[in-house]
C-alpha cells in the first residue's frame, strides 16, 4: 500500500479523498499544517504557490488541493475567495445575493496539486456544473455543499453521502486523475 499526506485542515475533504483513493490501495494520512494561500486570480496559482511553500517543510509525496464556487451571474464570485467568502457571510449571505436572480448557474472547480521529493508538482483539476438553489438543504458535507446541485440531479452536495457526492463533484474529478496518473505510475 502506498502512503500519500494530503496536507489539509478540512476534515469533509480528508474522508472524501480516503474514500477516492482507499479503491486503488493508497493510505491517505492528513498533514493539517497548513499554507499560506495567495489571494490571485486561478486556483492554479494558489495551489502552486502552496506546493511551494509546503515543499520547504515535507520532504515526502503529498497532495493539497484548492477548490472555488464560481457562480455566472456574479461574475465568478466567490470564485478564488470561497472560503473566505464562506467564513464570512456563509451560504445565507450567498442566497441573498442572488435574491431577485434567475440565472443561478454555477460551477465548483478543484486544483489538487500533487509534490513527490525532487520532482516537478502536478496538477490535477476537477469541475462539476451546476446551479444555486434558493434555500440550504442538507446535513452532510461542508462548505456551499447545501445550496449547490449538480447539473442533472435534484439534492444538493449537503443531502447526498460521500459516496453519491463523489460520483459528481469537482474534487471527486481531479482524484479521478490523479488516481489515474498513480495507475501509470
Amino acid at each position: 500500500m502506498k502512503t500519500i499526506y494530503f496536507v489539509t485542515s478540512n476534515k469533509g475533504k480528508l474522508i472524501e479523498a480516503k474514500e477516492k483513493l482507499s479503491a486503488i490501495n493508497i493510505e491517505v494520512i492528513q498533514r493539517n499544517i497548513g499554507y499560506q494561500e495567495l489571494q490571485v486570480d486561478t486556483l492554479e496559482e494558489v495551489a502552486r504557490f502552496g506546493v511551494d511553500d509546503v515543499q520547504k517543510r515535507l520532504n515526502q509525496p503529498f497532495f493539497l488541493e484548492d477548490a472555488g464556487l464560481f457562480i455566472d451571474s456574479l461574475s465568478g464570485f466567490p470564485g478564488v475567495y470561497s472560503s473566505y467568502i464562506f467564513r464570512t457571510i456563509g451560504c445565507e449571505g450567498v442566497l441573498k445575493l442572488l435574491e431577485n436572480i434567475d440565472e443561478r448557474k454555477a460551477v465548483f472547480k478543484s486544483v489538487i496539486a500533487y509534490k513527490e521529493p525532487n520532482a516537478d508538482p502536478m496538477f490535477f483539476v476537477g469541475e462539476c456544473r451546476g446551479r444555486i438553489f434558493t434555500k440550504e438543504l442538507g446535513d452532510n458535507g461542508f462548505g456551499f455543499d447545501p445550496i449547490f446541485i449538480p447539473d442533472g440531479q435534484t439534492k444538493t452536495f449537503a443531502q447526498m453521502d460521500v459516496k453519491g457526492k463523489n460520483r459528481f463533484s469537482h474534487r471527486s474529478k481531479s482524484l479521478e486523475k490523479l488516481m489515474d496518473f498513480f495507475k501509470k505510475h
